[in-house]
């Protein structure tokens, strides 16, 4: 691969696209191609090998049973721990953050490993289920805007010390421990509980992303007149509900 080249990759949409997330994989490659980047999307299903030499994986959310048997293709398949240990960036959703984790619990209320590549923890809540818009301040480290998306899960998220929160809420709940974190991130890979999509919520996320893959310090501005309007009409609308 080129500097001027992208190759998207995303993992599983027939077990793990829930709630709209294959937005992201779209807002990621348009964002791509209004800098100029020449786009390879690989759809990769969950018969299919994941190719180890993508430069940017998405994974997104899903119902119980899915996550369980993506968690066991990815493990059994390795491709996309490869990937990570590459240095490939990774951008999960809720049953795939949870996924990328060191375990979660299944649908059949067992402890599933995950992939390890986030020092993270997931169980099933016994509250009640973290449904609505969410609104946070991300980590200043990533230099990115207000985060504002929709959960719906039932997990509680527990974070390592090799890792940071992606956000901190001030509206929702987030990873659901009470501490007000919202996700997990470390180097290139990143976890989220936010549907929305997110990206099309938050297409400064999918510039981060496309930053790292390039090694650059800021991409040429592109028309964020529709993005913008969309996210102030749903931090409008979660904050008048506060």
């Amino acid at each position: 691969m080129t500097a001027s080249s992208l190759r998207l990759v995303w993992v599983y949409p027939d077990l793990l696209s829930t709630y709209g997330d294959q937005g992201n994989v779209l807002v990621v490659e348009r964002r791509a191609r209004q800098r100029g980047l020449a786009v390879e999307r690989v759809d990769v299903r969950s018969d299919q090998p994941v190719p180890t030499t993508g430069d940017i994986y998405l994974i997104g959310g899903g119902e119980d049973r899915p996550q369980r048997l993506a968690a066991e293709r990815l493990r059994r398949d390795g491709g996309l721990t490869k990937a990570a240990e590459s240095g490939a960036i990774i951008f999960s959703v809720c049953a795939g953050y949870q996924i990328l984790g060191r375990e979660f619990v299944n649908d059949l209320g067992e402890r599933e490993a995950g992939l390890g590549l986030l020092d993270v923890i997931s169980v099933r809540g016994t509250g009640a289920r973290c449904v609505g818009d969410v609104l946070g301040d991300v980590d200043e480290r990533l230099g990115l805007p207000q985060l504002t998306g929709f959960e719906n899960h039932q997990g509680v998220t527990q974070l390592g010390p090799g890792v940071r929160p992606f956000a901190k809420v001030h509206f929702g709940n987030g990873n659901g421990t009470g501490d007000g974190t919202e996700g997990a991130w470390r180097d290139t890979i990143f976890g989220t509980y936010m549907h929305g999509p997110v990206m099309a919520r938050n297409p400064q996320i999918a510039d981060l992303l496309l930053r790292l893959h390039l090694d650059v310090p800021a991409l040429p501005p592109v028309d964020d007149r529709w993005y913008d309007a969309l996210r102030t009409e749903r931090v409008a609308a979660a904050t008048q509900t506060v």
